[in-house]
């Protein structure tokens, strides 16, 4: 029998604090209206949306809903000494420098730097590596309260400008700019109507293709839940309004597909990679001339026409172009593709699939070095190769950890990265290729402002447990390091979805919650992740969804069987698809969990495809117009399987939902609709003592962009709501 199947009462003789006492009295939630009329057959099955009337987000009976809520949530979290101390702790961690790795672009250096507390990093441009830099851009100065950030900045070929997005509150919606390297001054440019695009420039400097969207009626900030459809590319000339510019691809008989767009090294080629969902895409390229006006639509011409797996730009060298793709290959390959003769038949592996290690990104520098990086048992591993034999020539000596940050282009001989892991927060590399005998250098190391901080205090290890289904899942466990295990506070963290990994990073939340409570902090790597390629994801998605909630609920299994915690002391979490997971545990074993934090979650899993960019999702959940999916969205969804607690087995842990107003990637609407339904389910029941709470907080989105004083106090909510749900014995304060 393995032992993430077994389950164990691990009894204690500590007594609860003061802080999870008081939130063990019983609550007087708002009263949501039900309108019993809404109410679809949908295959068979009768399904009641009774709080449907908190999808829109305009609505005065919406406002007064989440004013109710967080005039609940509000108080309960912040009224406390321990909120307080909780934050002073917090901003005294976070008040470290931080820096991102530099990037070459023309005659200057770039990278980003905050001194600790500034709401948003600042863009720093240095002559040399060897001076500190001067500001190029501050975000800061852009907004009173820091909520307007820079979301992307990619410069012309020769450096001479920089194109940049900037988003507003959180928003997936993001105004471009255009700035001088020279004198660090301002276009009067200001593109529009942008979101989930890129910036490609011409070879020429004079311009760069982006996509936007048409005007839509209401509002365009991020508040509105509209589906996002129609996207066009479009070529903006430099100094020119943007009435002026050239719409140069469309597919206006694909409302949902978008297009992200590169120029190829020569200029010649503009390789255009169209989707509908968040993996699989098409490849098409149209031929273009440096120098030459761009006035009207382009002419494109399929490489790839199927949705049958993806593929990223690395490099061309003329008509040959260099991808990253998954195609006939789980754990990626790079293939070359001749535009001469772009069948498939004449494709060339450059470097072939690893057994094991999955390929999660390459970049071309040094004219002919592919700088690769593999995931290998979730840790980073980075290697060079030729060009054109695929010989590696280069491996970069790494510690277990992840690298955060890489710069380099074909065009110069230097890569920059930034490795981090659970207990380093930073370290800033430099390797030149042009001088192979020398070993990559430390340029930078980013340090904590926290004396006494020792990274030998702490305990990281590797586990692999057993799955529902007898599947080996990995895991890491860190911890305080002890002479011995014994049940302590455990915060467990997953995600799940997305082909997305989760991997070690450095985490002041985290490291608070080790610091103050003593606690553990457990990451699984589940099914549906990209851990170990797409059949990690595809055992995690669709139809196989319930596998990562099985994955998670062994975790939990796991940590209390092996004793480093107990029920009573295990917090769960997760954001964005992490929120659906930890909704979907909750109703299906509450009996696990202590608390519970689900951030911007998807909750209402037959109606998420209506909203915003949702439709995407499908690729992931399924869709629910389609019986099969359907019938298994519904047996999991987290808004459709709330129940009313009947024995203490089926109590729900604490619970704190959180989201945002300017939320457009999973609208609010979903937390708003849990949070009803569950209050509801609970109200006159006389087992669920623990407080079910919903949070919802202003001129914020999904997580992009949030300033630095937001996430402090959403960390201090959550921790504070930790302190006041988890069975704590000792606090340091």
């Amino acid at each position: 029998m393995s032992q993430s199947r077994v389950s164990v009462n691990i009894p204690t003789t500590i007594n609860a604090s003061p802080g999870a006492e008081e939130a063990k009295l019983k609550m007087t939630y708002p009263v949501a209206r039900k309108d019993e009329s809404v109410t679809e057959t949908m295959y068979g099955t009768s399904v009641k949306d009774v709080y449907r009337w908190l999808e829109d987000p305009e609505a005065q009976e919406t406002h007064k809903f989440i004013d109710a809520q967080n005039a609940i949530s509000q108080p309960f979290l912040e009224k406390c000494d321990e909120w307080k101390k909780i934050n002073t702790k917090l901003t005294k961690l976070w008040n470290y420098p931080k820096y991102g790795a530099p990037m070459k672009n023309g005659s200057y250096y770039y990278y980003y730097k905050n001194t600790g507390l500034q709401n948003q990093h600042v863009l720093m441009q240095q002559d040399s590596l060897k001076e500190e830099g001067r500001v190029f851009i501050d975000p800061n100065q852009l907004s009173a309260d820091g909520t307007t950030a820079m979301s992307q900045a990619t410069f012309s070929d020769d450096g001479s400008y920089m194109a940049y997005g900037l988003s507003e509150s959180g928003s997936d919606w993001e105004k471009i700019l255009i700035r001088r390297a020279k004198d660090c001054t301002d276009f009067e440019d200001v593109l529009e109507k942008v979101k989930f695009s890129t910036i490609a420039w011409t070879l020429d400097n004079k311009g760069f293709f982006y996509g936007r969207y048409p005007c839509q009626d209401g509002k365009t900030d991020g508040s509105e839940t509209k589906q996002n459809e129609h996207q066009k590319l479009y070529y903006h000339r430099v100094g020119e309004s943007q009435d002026k510019d050239t719409m140069v691809v469309e597919f206006p008989e694909q409302p949902s597909w978008r297009t992200i767009s590169e120029v190829s090294d020569c200029g010649k080629y503009l390789i255009l990679f169209v989707s509908y969902t968040v993996r699989d895409n098409t490849l098409y390229y149209a031929h273009i001339k440096p120098g030459e006006e761009i006035s009207g639509p382009l002419e494109v011409h399929p490489i790839v026409d199927k949705f049958e797996a993806d593929y990223d730009y690395v490099a061309s060298e003329g008509s040959k172009m260099y991808f990253r793709t998954n195609k006939d290959a789980p754990n990626y390959r790079l293939v070359m593709i001749d535009l001469e003769n772009p069948d498939e038949k004449n494709w060339k592996t450059v470097v072939p699939e690893h057994s094991k290690d999955v390929m999660e990104w390459a970049l071309c520098a040094h004219r002919n070095k592919f700088v690769v990086c593999y995931i290998r048992d979730v840790k980073s591993v980075l290697q060079a190769y030729e060009m054109e034999t695929g010989k590696m020539v280069q491996h970069f000596d790494l510690d277990i950890g992840t690298l955060a940050g890489i710069s380099g282009e074909k065009k110069y001989s230097e890569i920059f990265y930034s490795f981090t892991s659970f207990l380093t927060p930073g370290l800033i590399y430099r390797y030149d290729f042009a001088t192979p005998e020398e070993k990559p250098e430390v340029i930078r190391e980013i340090k904590l402002n926290l004396e006494g901080f020792s990274r030998d205090s702490y305990a990281v290890e590797q586990v692999f447990y057993k799955s529902k289904d007898d599947t080996d899942i990995p895991m890491f466990i860190v911890r305080k390091k002890r002479d011995t295990i014994e049940p302590r506070p455990c915060l467990l963290y997953g995600y799940g979805g997305f082909n997305h990994s989760l991997m070690p990073s450095f985490g002041i939340t985290a490291l608070t919650f080790m610091d103050a409570f003593d606690g553990v902090v457990a990451y699984p790597n589940l099914r549906g992740g990209g851990e170990y390629g797409i059949k990690w994801h595809n055992a995690g998605r669709l139809l196989n969804k319930q596998n990562v909630f099985d994955d998670f609920q062994s975790a939990a299994e796991y940590l209390t069987c092996n004793k480093y915690t107990s029920k009573d002391r295990l917090a769960i979490q997760g954001a964005s698809n992490g929120g659906l997971l930890v909704g979907a545990c909750i109703n299906q074993r509450p009996d696990l969990f202590g608390a519970a934090v689900a951030q911007v979650g998807v909750m209402d899993m037959l109606r998420f495809h209506k909203f915003t960019i949702g439709h995407s999702w499908c690729s992931d959940y399924g869709n629910p117009d389609e019986e099969s999916h359907f019938v298994n969205l519904f047996s999991y969804s987290p808004l459709h399987n709330v129940h009313t607690p009947l024995d203490k087995s089926q109590e729900y842990p604490s619970t704190l939902i959180l989201t945002a107003d300017h939320d457009d990637r999973v609208s609010p609407l979903h937390s708003l609709k849990f949070a009803a339904a569950l209050q509801e389910a609970v109200r006159q029941s006389e087992i669920q003592n623990n407080p079910i709470l919903l949070r919802v907080y202003t001129k914020a989105g999904h997580g992009a962009g949030k300033p630095t004083t937001m996430r402090i106090k959403e960390a201090t909510d959550i921790l504070a709501f930790y302190f006041k749900s988890l069975n704590m014995d000792s606090v340091n304060l």
